[in-house]
């Protein structure tokens, strides 16, 4: 039934013609990968603590912490793996999952956002309403309509990657495995793996990002109707941290598509580095945002440091 179990293995790339330098270079990689998991960590566990942040909108932050925290935990090891101990061969079937999870999460990633535009949105909009439309039971049905979407909706191109033959050339172009470069290898028709994915991210990421922007549409003309400027700035502030990663998210995803798609005569170092950003740079950032625009993550940090250092 899965005929490739026993082929040879994948072998992953780190930086081509820089070989010499991967130790070098798994230094702030490393550091980056202490960051990630700390950062989104603790998010996870102030929100978890803090009864003052058992609210909808920091139930989606942990819901985006705890995404960012599994891509960083489906990726890095195998990255890491490859700079630090030249562990190159990675077996098809954890090739197979990598991918799976890798692309999984980037669309539970996309509607996690949009939930949290649509907490923002009902907050500004319809503030008298919050609590009885964004309640707990709601909150937790859009969490796992997200993860629901996305480990469900990627899973056809997965499935098909078994059944395939790869006689072409087993080396991949990264330290870990992506669908649109493992369907490459494969010796057979893939007209299905390289269309489904397209109507996949039109139907998911493009219609997500749309109905973020259209909202914030919204919120603008609701905002600029409030008389007080002080007003005005409080309920933009709000926002401020949402708008940040839904840019760093949608730029870096839009990004990386486009140039696997239509970028056959960019440099293939280039390639390389966009892959690695769409895949660092939200978990890396994101709680970094929140940690500098949300006072009452600021208020818990600072209590989480001083219950450290003062041992109680």
């Amino acid at each position: 039934m899965w005929p490739n179990m026993s082929a040879a293995p994948f072998l992953l790339t780190g930086f081509p013609g820089l070989e010499a330098a991967h130790r070098w270079i798994s230094i702030p990689f490393f550091a980056v990968y202490i960051f990630m998991l700390l950062g989104n960590g603790t998010l996870l566990h102030l929100i978890k603590d803090d009864h003052s942040l058992h609210e909808p909108m920091y139930y989606f932050l942990a819901m985006l912490a705890g995404t960012d925290l599994m891509v960083t935990l489906t990726t890095m090891p195998t990255v890491m793996g490859v700079l630090w101990v030249n562990h190159w061969e990675m077996s098809h079937g954890a090739c197979f999952m990598q991918a799976y999870f890798i692309h999984s999460l980037s669309i539970v990633e996309s509607g996690i956002l949009l939930a949290m535009a649509y907490d923002r949105f009902i907050a500004i909009r319809h503030p008298l309403q919050y609590t009885s439309l964004l309640t707990n039971t709601r909150v937790v049905k859009l969490g796992v309509g997200a993860f629901l979407r996305g480990f469900l909706s990627i899973m056809p191109v997965i499935l098909r990657l078994f059944s395939f033959p790869y006689c072409h050339s087993h080396v991949l172009s990264h330290a870990f495995c992506l669908h649109q470069e493992i369907m490459k290898l494969a010796c057979a028709d893939i007209t299905f793996n390289t269309l489904y994915p397209v109507i996949l991210i039109f139907l998911t990421i493009f219609l997500d990002s749309l109905t973020i922007l259209v909202s914030y549409i919204l919120i603008l003309k609701t905002v600029m109707g409030i008389a007080s400027g002080e007003e005005r700035a409080k309920a933009l502030n709000t926002c401020i941290s949402h708008i940040s990663c839904v840019l760093i998210f949608y730029v870096t995803v839009i990004s990386l598509s486009f140039i696997h798609r239509f970028g056959k005569n960019v440099p293939h170092m280039v390639h390389i580095i966009m892959s690695y950003v769409y895949f660092l740079f939200p978990p890396l950032m994101n709680p970094i945002i929140y940690s500098i625009k949300t006072k009452q993550i600021q208020y818990g940090i600072l209590r989480l440091l001083s219950k450290h250092r003062f041992g109680s």
